[in-house]
C-alpha cells in the first residue's frame, strides 16, 4: 500500500489517498486543512515527515508526522520562510530545508529540528530572477538551485555542519541558449541532472562532476507532442526509481511526455506522449517504479497510470478527486 500527498492551491489543503497496487486503486482518507495557499511539498529523507511551502501570509513551512501505518498526516508545527516559495526539499541528514523563491528571486536554509519541526531561517541568498528549484547533491556536499530568468543553474557548496550555501567556482552554468530552468532530477548514479525548461517545454541532459559540483552540456531534446502549436509551458519532471525512464508534464497540450534513459551516456530517446488532467502541474511516481499519479490543476482530479516496465509506456487504470488546484504530488509506501 502507498500513501499520496496532494497540495491543493486554492482549497488550502493537502489530500491524503491510499493507492492499493493490488487492486490498482487510488482513493482519498484523509484532508488537512493548512489555511492558505499551499504548494511545494517535500518528504524528510526517513520518509517519516511531510513538509509544505504556504505562499500566501503567513508564509511558513508547516511540518507534519506522517503515521508509518496509515500514511494519515498530523502536524507538528511550523517555521518561517523569508518569502512566497515555489519549491521546498530537504538536505540528506534531514536537518536542512531548502526553499526558493520565483518572485523573491532568492533561495534560502531553514534548520530543522531534532522532530522534524522547520525552525528559523539560517540564510537567505540572491539569485538571477525567478528562482524555481533547488536540490542537494546525493553526497550532500553540494546544491544546485535554477533561475527561470536568469536562464542559468545556479551552483553552491553547501556545508552541513552549519547549514550555509556558498557559490561554487563557476557559480552557474548555462544549459542552452534561450533556457529557462524550471525543474530538475539527478540520475539513479549521480552521474546527470536532467533539468526541465518551462518556456521551451525541452530537457537539459547535463553531466554532473561529483568531484566538483558542477555541470556541463550533453543534449537538449524536445518534450511536445506532434501538432502542438500553442504556447509551451512545461510543469514537472520525475525518473522511475531505477533510472530507466523519465517523464515530463506539459499544461498546454495536457499531456506527460515519456523517455528511456541510456545507462551508458545518460542520453534520452522518446518513448511516447500521453493524455493527462487538464493542466498538469504535478505528478509522482510510486517508490516500487511501477504507478505514476498525475495532479490536474483545472481538473481538481488525479489520473493513475500503470508504467510497463519493458517499454516505459503509461496505461490509464483509474482516478480520484482532488481539491482545487491540485499541484504537488508525493508518495511512499506503508510499512516499509
Amino acid at each position: 500500500m502507498f500513501a499520496v500527498y496532494v497540495s491543493n492551491a486554492e482549497s488550502g489543503d493537502i489530500s491524503v489517498l491510499h493507492l492499493d497496487p493490488a487492486q490498482r486503486t487510488l482513493k482519498p482518507v484523509q484532508t488537512v486543512d493548512v489555511g492558505g495557499e499551499v504548494m511545494p511539498l517535500a518528504l524528510s529523507p526517513k520518509r517519516d515527515r511531510l513538509y509544505a511551502a504556504r505562499r500566501s501570509e503567513p508564509r511558513e513551512a508547516p511540518s507534519f508526522a506522517i503515521d508509518a501505518r496509515t500514511g494519515e498526516l498530523s502536524k507538528l508545527g511550523a517555521g518561517p520562510l523569508p518569502h512566497s516559495m515555489a519549491y521546498i526539499s530537504t538536505d540528506s541528514t534531514g536537518r536542512y530545508l531548502f526553499s526558493a523563491s520565483y518572485g523573491g528571486n532568492l533561495v534560502a536554509v531553514n534548520a530543522i529540528d531534532d522532530n522534524g519541526v522547520v525552525q528559523a531561517t539560517l540564510q537567505v541568498l540572491p539569485t538571477g530572477p525567478n528562482a524555481h528549484a533547488i536540490l542537494p547533491a546525493p553526497c550532500n556536499h553540494f546544491v544546485l538551485s535554477t533561475s527561470l530568468g536568469g536562464k542559468v543553474v545556479n551552483q553552491f557548496r553547501f556545508d552541513s555542519a552549519t547549514g550555509q550555501l556558498t557559490p561554487n567556482a563557476p557559480p552557474s552554468m548555462t544549459p542552452h541558449e534561450g533556457a529557462s530552468p524550471r525543474h530538475f532530477v539527478f540520475s539513479r548514479d549521480s552521474r546527470f541532472v536532467y533539468l526541465l525548461n518551462e518556456l521551451d517545454a525541452t530537457i537539459d541532459v547535463l553531466a554532473y562532476d561529483a568531484f566538483a559540483g558542477t555541470l556541463s552540456a550533453v543534449q537538449n531534446i524536445g518534450t511536445l507532442p506532434s501538432g502542438f502549436s500553442g504556447e509551451p509551458w512545461a510543469a514537472d519532471l520525475h525518473l522511475t526509481p531505477d533510472g530507466r525512464f523519465l517523464y515530463s508534464s506539459e499544461r498546454r497540450s495536457n499531456t506527460l511526455a515519456g523517455f528511456r534513459v541510456d545507462a551508458a551516456n545518460g542520453t534520452l530517446s522518446l518513448v511516447g506522449h500521453t493524455p493527462t488532467e487538464a493542466q498538469p502541474r504535478g505528478f509522482n511516481i510510486t517508490p516500487d517504479g511501477q504507478f505514476l499519479i498525475a495532479s490536474g490543476q483545472r481538473s481538481q482530479r488525479l489520473r493513475l497510470y500503470a508504467i510497463d516496465s519493458e517499454s516505459g509506456n503509461l496505461a490509464p487504470i483509474g482516478d480520484a478527486p482532488a481539491g482545487r488546484g491540485a499541484n504537488w504530488v508525493e508518495s511512499i509506501m506503508l510499512g516499509a
